[in-house]
């Protein structure tokens, strides 16, 4: 009897270790609808291929132990087609992305070597900022294009934003240190949004950027 508990016990622990590596994602890709569970085993990923090639209208073929995961040429120029961003507006975007840079790195030389934060120092900045931001959202003409510009708007307001705060403490004599920014929630997604932006203008094509929401 000891023995069969001690397999008992043997066998739920091990059912919890096993668990304990398990995590679920999920996965979504760029230009179609939808996502499919991602699992995660021990820092890898893996997800069902039959959903896979459903999420994306493919087609899978098995020949021997190879799975060919197909996409037809009009699927993969339709996709392309969708998500990419207009000439225009991507030149109007890169010349924002630079401009809320010198905004951020403005605030951030101010901050770091504790110099006086006034709108003298920061206004000029956002006054570009919003004046790029409108060229940007102009020349938005596809659904990709305003898709983005969108992601640019919230980039903004979340600079202006922290922008503000620090205006705000300066106005009410609250100390600042030099190293005020360090682990500032709202700093870090200025950064990480910032980011994402410049990975999507390199690639020329929209992506859904969960830090720009």
């Amino acid at each position: 009897m000891r023995k069969v508990w001690w397999v008992v016990v043997l066998a739920i622990i091990v059912a919890v270790l096993a668990m304990s590596q398990v995590k679920l994602k999920s996965l979504a890709v760029s230009g179609h609808t939808g996502a499919i569970p991602v699992t995660q085993i021990n820092g890898k990923n893996y997800v069902e291929i039959e959903a896979l090639a459903q999420l994306v209208s493919g087609s899978l073929s098995f020949r021997g132990t190879q799975i060919t995961l197909s996409l037809t040429a009009s699927d993969k120029a339709a996709t392309e087609e969708k998500v990419a961003l207009s000439r225009d507006f991507l030149r109007a975007a890169i010349e924002e992305m630079s401009t809320l840079r010198e905004w951020h790195s403005a605030l951030t030389t101010a901050v770091e070597n504790q110099f006086p934060i006034t709108r003298e120092v920061l206004g000029p900045h956002e006054m570009a900022a919003s004046k790029n931001l409108r060229l940007a959202q102009v020349a938005a003409t596809t659904d990709a294009d305003q898709n983005a510009a969108q992601m640019l708007t919230n980039e903004f307001q979340m600079m202006k934003q922290l922008s503000d705060g620090f205006l705000a403490k300066r106005a009410e004599s609250t100390y600042i240190g030099g190293n005020a920014l360090n682990g500032n929630a709202l700093n870090q997604s200025v950064i990480a949004c910032g980011t994402s932006l410049g990975e999507m203008a390199a690639s020329g094509q929209f992506t859904d950027v969960g830090a720009c929401r």
